[in-house]
């Protein structure tokens, strides 16, 4: 029965590499996948990360135009190939992305430790699609409003993903100790440091706080790269992930304390002398342990003995001579 219980959450549900292959996507494919909201994941009970229902299979494939429909939803670019999409040269489809009018939805380092963003093919399109835009595609120059934010150095690629990715963390989120770990992910130490003072709740909070995906090893350069794209910089951005982080932890502490140890007691005694005893023993004189030991009537004088009769002896003696 226990060994029912505990295989029937795995027959019901498929690790991501089985679900990627049953839907016909690449792992990767399939992560995007989740992330943008279009298949549904439950937590492993046994703690080995995500899982995706038999049930979320099935409605996926019984989707229209399955699985040419999802392939293309989930399709990513680079700046080259984003720039044949719209039909711009490479340079205006890179000073969009840096405008924040395209938003990439994933990044890499490649061998030089350059970042590389990708861009989802599909909106894109929606971009090209759209009349409005079609002074930002075909003009000659950048408009000077534009142009002189770019000149400036504005890049908002980094802030965009992080909006992206933080909107994926709170999909996932189930309470809101994770919901304030999402938050808590795009702030340095230092910001959630003066957020949350309380070591015991900072420590439980950062069981919760997801690092940068493809970070690399801790220390290395590739890891402090994506910390620093993971992690708020404009002061706007950190005020309000500050107040969003302090808000959701009041509502985390009302459902659930962060823990803290427990104070040990002092051990008690289990010497035999202390063993049940309301306070110190007072002493006895020989004479009443052998009164004890040989009691008799009360108005019966007992003969004196051992060394307190010796004393009463010389004491009689003493008065008789």
């Amino acid at each position: 029965m226990m060994s029912d219980t505990i295989t029937t959450p795995h027959r019901l549900s498929l690790t991501p590499s089985r679900a990627a292959r049953e839907l016909g996507l690449k792992r990767g494919e399939l992560d995007l996948a989740v992330h943008l909201g279009l298949i549904r994941t439950v937590p492993d009970e046994g703690g080995g990360g995500r899982r995706v229902p038999r049930t979320e299979i099935e409605r996926v494939r019984t989707g229209e135009g399955f699985p040419e429909s999802l392939q293309h939803r989930v399709q990513v670019v680079g700046t080259t190939e984003g720039a044949d999409v719209m039909g711009v040269p490479a340079g205006r489809f890179t000073r969009l992305a840096r405008l924040g009018l395209v938003v990439p939805v994933k990044w890499y380092l490649n061998r030089y430790r350059a970042v590389v963003w990708l861009y989802l093919a599909e909106e894109l399109k929606q971009f090209v699609a759209d009349e409005k835009d079609a002074p930002l595609l075909n003009a000659r120059r950048m408009p000077e409003g534009p142009r002189g934010l770019l000149d400036a150095g504005l890049d908002l690629r980094p802030r965009n993903w992080r909006g992206r990715h933080r909107g994926f963390l709170l999909r996932l989120a189930e309470d809101p100790w994770e919901s304030a770990g999402a938050l808590a992910a795009f702030l340095d130490p230092v910001q959630i440091a003066e957020i949350v003072p309380d070591p015991y709740e900072r420590s439980h909070l950062n069981r919760f706080r997801p690092g940068p995906p493809d970070s690399g090893a801790p220390g290395s350069p590739a890891s402090l790269i994506a910390e620093r794209i993971m992690t708020a910089d404009a002061p706007d951005e950190i005020s309000l992930l500050r107040a969003d982080l302090a808000a959701v932890l009041e509502e985390a502490r009302e459902r659930r304390p962060a823990p803290r140890p427990t104070a040990k007691r002092a051990p008690t005694s289990t010497h035999p002398a202390h063993v049940g005893s309301p306070g110190p023993k007072q002493p006895e004189w020989p004479e009443q342990r052998e009164r004890t030991e040989q009691p008799g009537r009360p108005d019966e004088p007992q003969p004196p003995r051992g060394l307190l009769s010796r004393f009463r002896r010389r004491g009689r003696r003493a008065t008789t001579t």
